[in-house]
Order: structure tokens, then sequence, then C-alpha cells
């Protein structure tokens, strides 16, 4: 995959890490309720990653976010599987750019 860019403003610069290590424990989250088949959970997961990523700058996990939480409406456990995997690639190939 190739990398994922995202520009953050320079004064979020010192909650970053703290912020990607959230996302890490979503991650753990995810697949610990998927593998539970626990729709409930991932939905509220799902939700929770559409309001958190938008005001960092990561939009895309907004935007996963929310196909997570349509999919746990839908039952779709092979969506929110390949999901899961979108998000964990893409942190795993970020590259930040701080902007003033």
């Amino acid at each position: 995959m190739s990398t994922v860019t995202v520009f953050v403003d320079i004064d979020l610069k010192e909650l970053i890490p703290l912020f990607l290590n959230g996302r890490r424990e979503d991650i753990a989250a995810l697949k610990k309720a998927l593998s539970e088949e626990n729709y409930e959970e991932l939905k509220n997961l799902g939700h929770s990653l559409k309001g958190v990523g938008g005001g960092y700058g990561f939009h895309f996990i907004s935007d996963i976010g929310d196909k997570i939480e349509k999919s746990a409406k839908n039952t779709d456990a092979a969506h929110i599987q390949s999901l899961i995997d979108e998000i964990e690639t893409s942190l795993d190939n970020l590259e930040i750019i701080y902007e003033d």
C-alpha cells in the first residue's frame, strides 16, 4: 500500500502520538468485537471513529468509522474485516506533515 499522507496543524503535534495510540486500541477493540459477533459494539466503535478522526485531520479514519457503523447495522462481517484491515494498514503507512 502507498503512504497515507495527513496534514495536521502544528498545534496538535504533541497530541498526535496519544491520538494514534487510541486508534490502535480501537483496532484491537474492533477485532475483539468482530470475533464475538458483537455488532452493537462494532456500531458504537465505528460511530466513535467517525467522530474523532476529522478533528485531528485524519478524515480517512472518520470515513472508515462511518462505513464500519453502517456495516455493523447490516451485520456485514466480511466488510467490517476489510475496513479494520484498511484502517490498520493506513496507520502502518502513515506520513504526518505538520503545518503552521
